[in-house]
């Protein structure tokens, strides 16, 4: 495909409106009290790591703690952007985010920007990177024009980027520790014994309609084998149906069932 060639730079527009105006002044303005502020009140090291450990014992962050999901043969697994959020709060005089630099919906892309701010020490890394309007179904790639769809489809291949910029800036030691706190925490499970959380999971499940082989398919192992993070993982996709983010068909999609030849030849193909 032959893609125009663009010899002249976009005209800017003429005029600002208000908002816009507005909203300039007030982020430079807001990055200049962020180092003033940075410097006037340093953190305490001691309480950003004594605000970590409480948080990190917290049953309901350290679930959220580690992403864990499936390619090919092996599952990918490691902190989640939950525990990053956390961790910057607790570090302190941080800035992170996520912008949205340019949409070009001729080509069906946006060009993304996820950056974090350590304003304290001045240690800051960015990432640029482009994000097709497009999403993986299981009927295969399918072009968003929806603007809430594209929307979020730019919020979560950017909550990765975000994600890998703030621990970029925090101390590897910090999010080490937190890490074994938080697994620490998933392995006693508010008390319960592994096996009670597998059947409590279950039973939930059997609300929502669907079965164990549907779990069990998911996880890419029996419930014998399941481990504490397959429960946890299995309780953040709960609440995520129960807040309409995903759907039990798009989570736990119908198994294809396999037709024998003796079915195929009763029903005459």
């Amino acid at each position: 495909m032959n893609y125009p060639v663009q010899t002249q730079p976009p005209a800017t527009p003429q005029r600002i409106g208000q908002g816009t105006a507005v909203e300039q002044s007030r982020a430079a303005a807001e990055v200049q009290a962020a180092v003033v502020v940075a410097q006037q009140c340093p953190r305490d090291i001691q309480l950003a790591i004594s605000q970590m450990r409480q948080s990190c014992q917290q049953q309901a962050l350290a679930e959220r703690a580690f992403f864990r999901y499936s390619r090919g043969k092996g599952t990918i697994t490691g902190p989640s952007v939950h525990l990053a959020r956390e961790l910057a709060r607790c570090w302190g005089n941080v800035q992170y985010g996520l912008v949205e630099l340019r949409r070009d919906d001729e080509y069906g892309q946006s060009e993304m920007q996820a950056f974090a701010w350590d304003v304290q020490t001045n240690s800051r890394t960015s990432s640029t990177f482009v994000v097709p309007h497009r999403r993986d179904t299981k009927d295969g790639v399918k072009d968003l024009t929806d603007m809430r769809d594209i929307y979020e489809n730019n919020a979560n291949n950017g909550a990765r980027r975000v994600r890998e910029a703030i621990f970029a800036i925090l101390p590897p030691w910090f999010v080490e520790e937190a890490k074994d706190i938080c697994n620490n925490t998933i392995k006693r499970g508010g008390g319960k014994p592994l096996d009670q959380r597998i059947a409590d999971a279950i039973r939930l499940y059997g609300t929502l309609g669907v079965t164990a082989e549907q779990i069990e398919a998911k996880l890419g192992r029996p419930s014998g084998k399941w481990l504490e993070h397959d429960v946890a993982q299995l309780g953040v996709i709960y609440k995520s149906v129960q807040r309409g983010e995903v759907t039990v068909e798009d989570e736990f999609p119908e198994p294809t069932k396999e037709v024998t030849a003796d079915e195929l030849t009763a029903s005459g193909q």
